[in-house]
């Protein structure tokens, strides 16, 4: 501390006080010479008083503030190496110049001086680079949050373990709900007789049992097909860790037809109210089951949803009865709506396109205005000879209109039907989903996270080979007025043809009695033949796809389009089918850049691969045979990379399960 400079004797005012006294002195001495001596006595007496008071005052204060300076000192001091956190100067070569004792204890000699701060965490010279103010490190199992004082070059170390420990017991206890659901329960125990049931049911109860008990779940049973389980977060970890090895256990659990029984989970987990824990879980299982069912769907209040299992083709369990359920609602939808506008997906294919047909003739069955949103700057060589074949019928292609020419129509009563899609990203013309509430989801496709808000209706369902055969079965329920025109009940079958490879893929005995009504109806399968024709120059293009393929872990097939040349998504998907025609394929995936700029990844499989859930890890989606995905701000060979990373990491995790 600065030494204290001396002060004036006489502080300011007194000063002023004597020398107004001694001018007043002063004049009594020119009139009153005795009164004069008098009064100088006392004024000098008063003077010497008050300068010694003020000097004891002035040595008293500076003895004071001398002792005060010295404990202020040396309590700093004692701070600076008794204080319970460590810490620490570093010169402008991140080496440790000085450390405080509280730190040097972690030291195997005694002190860190002269060492690198790598010594106590590489994390630390990147992070005081990047002009970060914080950061946790470890130090002997310990947790410390790191101060960074990076002008002083300074760091302060506090011990945070019991903080982080607490916490981290705060989050492992943390409740979790589950549904769980036997997605075919009914279809395996409707020929069933009573005892052959039961047998079911205790089998099935007992490996869902000795499953909570092993990971310490609550588990009861609410009905034949549905319990609910209990958990905490610690316990999900495991399950998680484990990739929730109960659905392969229940699977092995065989009907009297053969047929596995198969789980569908839906998760809730988060700092939630119990009641919005059931919710997060119920939207979960409707998602699980929405995707196809056999897996585990897992959501926190943060939306992002994670996804176990989906590993089998699903079980084709539609019925009759929900057809013509879902057909007699559509009905009710399109008579109260002011007209009905219907969109498939951006670059429509055949399923697009037909199924979009086939509404509108359920529009026009009930005397309701239909249109289709086309954009005819949209149009992919893959429908291009449909497209030319609906022009020149005029009764149909006149109910084709532009999207802005929709934004003009639309009202908030008008019927919103998509199909062949449910992410309002993919939608032709998004914004009119905005425009009215009044909307219908028709799709094949395994539901995933993004899907679009507050649909009327639903008609999901990931069995069908194709939307063209849902919405030809919601046709055969329509009152019996306008037939199906030759074309219309051509371009329906076109898309189911298309989506099954010709009845080889995702086909049922559905597929087939589909095919058969509009086969009935007139669809001519020679026209069909004539719109999936094909260029020698595209011919070609894809041959070239499938000669720069190669073999990835011995069944997967990976071709890299050469870079500089785009390819459309029609394009690289047929390539991705041909590969798939290879002996010893098991999957195929083609990878190319695209028009847009960004690299386009198409996915193929017979069904012991599931590409859906690949192309899922990539931002993308679709079937567990059939699937695709598109990447911004990446290179082809950096794509084919990464693609590579998740399906070993895809294999490994099926290996360890």
């Amino acid at each position: 501390m600065p030494d204290i400079q001396k002060k004036p004797t006489l502080s300011r005012h007194l000063w002023v006080i004597y020398s107004l006294s001694i001018i007043l002195l002063l004049f009594i001495w020119y009139y009153e010479w005795v009164l004069g001596i008098i009064m100088t006595a006392l004024l000098a007496a008063s003077l010497y008083y008050s300068i010694r008071t003020e000097k004891t005052i002035i040595d008293e204060t500076e003895a004071y503030i001398s002792t005060i300076s010295h404990r202020i000192k040396k309590v700093g001091e004692e701070a600076l190496l008794e204080m319970p956190f460590g810490i620490i100067l570093f010169n402008d070569d991140f080496e440790i110049e000085w450390s405080n004792p509280y730190i040097n204890k972690f030291s195997e000699e005694d002190t860190f001086v002269g060492e690198s701060l790598n010594v106590l965490s590489e994390k630390l010279i990147p992070m005081i680079k990047e002009n970060k103010e914080e950061i946790w490190i470890d130090i002997d199992s310990l947790k410390f949050l790191t101060i960074i004082r990076k002008e002083e070059r300074l760091l302060y170390l506090l011990d945070r373990t019991s903080q982080v420990e607490l916490e981290t017991l705060y989050e492992n206890d943390q409740t979790i709900l589950a549904f769980i659901f036997l997605d075919n329960y009914e279809e395996i125990t409707q020929n069933m007789d009573d005892t052959a049931k039961s047998q079911l049911n205790s089998e099935v109860t007992s490996v869902l049992n000795n499953w909570a008990s092993e990971y310490g779940l609550y588990l009861k049973r609410t009905s034949q097909e549905r319990f609910l389980a209990v958990g905490t977060k610690q316990i999900l970890e495991k399950l998680e860790k484990a990739k929730f090895a109960i659905l392969d256990e229940v699977r092995e659990i065989i009907g009297e037809q053969n047929n596995p029984v198969t789980l569908s989970i839906g998760v809730g987990t988060g700092e939630l109210t119990l009641p919005a824990l059931g919710e997060l879980a119920q939207s979960c299982l409707d998602l699980a089951l929405g995707r196809g069912g056999d897996q585990v769907a897992i959501k926190d209040e943060s939306g992002k949803v994670r996804f176990y299992g989906g590993k089998t083709n699903p079980m084709e369990k539609r019925t009759r009865v929900r057809a013509r359920v879902i057909s007699h609602a559509l009905t009710e939808l399109v008579k109260a709506s002011d007209n009905v506008i219907i969109m498939g997906h951006k670059a429509p294919d055949m399923d697009s396109v037909g199924s979009a047909i086939g509404i509108l003739n359920i529009a026009k069955t009930n005397d309701v205005d239909g249109y289709v949103v086309f954009d005819s700057e949209d149009v992919d060589t893959g429908v291009y000879r449909l497209v030319e074949a609906l022009k020149a019928e005029d009764s149909i292609w006149h109910h084709f209109i532009e999207p802005f020419e929709a934004e003009e129509i639309i009202t908030n009563r008008s019927l919103v039907v998509i199909v062949d899609t449910h992410k309002p990203v993919m939608v032709a013309d998004s914004s009119l989903l905005n425009k009215t509430d009044y909307k219908v989801i028709i799709d094949h496709h395994r539901r995933g996270e993004d899907f679009i808000d507050n649909p009327t209706l639903v008609y999901m369902e990931p069995y069908a080979s194709s939307t063209a055969e849902l919405v030809t079965e919601l046709l055969e329920y329509q009152p019996k007025g306008l037939k199906l025109k030759m074309l219309e009940a051509t371009a329906l079958l076109a898309g189911i043809i298309v989506d099954t490879k010709s009845f080889t893929l995702r086909t049922g005995s559905r597929t087939f009695d589909a095919a058969s009504y509009l086969r009935s109806k007139g669809a001519d399968t020679v026209l069909v033949q004539q719109f999936m024709k094909e260029d020698i120059d595209i011919y070609v293009k894809r041959a070239k796809l499938v000669e720069r393929a190669e073999i990835f872990r011995d069944s997967i097939a990976i071709s890299k389009a050469e870079p500089g040349i785009s390819y459309g998504p029609v394009l690289i998907a047929q390539a991705a089918d041909t590969l798939l025609t290879m002996t010893g394929v098991s999957a195929s995936f083609v990878i190319s850049e695209r028009d847009d700029g960004r690299i386009g990844i198409s996915a193929r499989s017979l069904g012991d691969v599931n590409v859906q859930v690949i192309m899922e890890k990539m931002n993308g989606g679709g079937h567990l045979t059939n699937a695709a995905t598109q990447l911004e701000d990446t290179t082809i060979e950096d794509a084919a990379n990464l693609l590579k990373d998740i399906i070993v990491e895809y294999f490994e995790g099926r290996e360890s399960e």
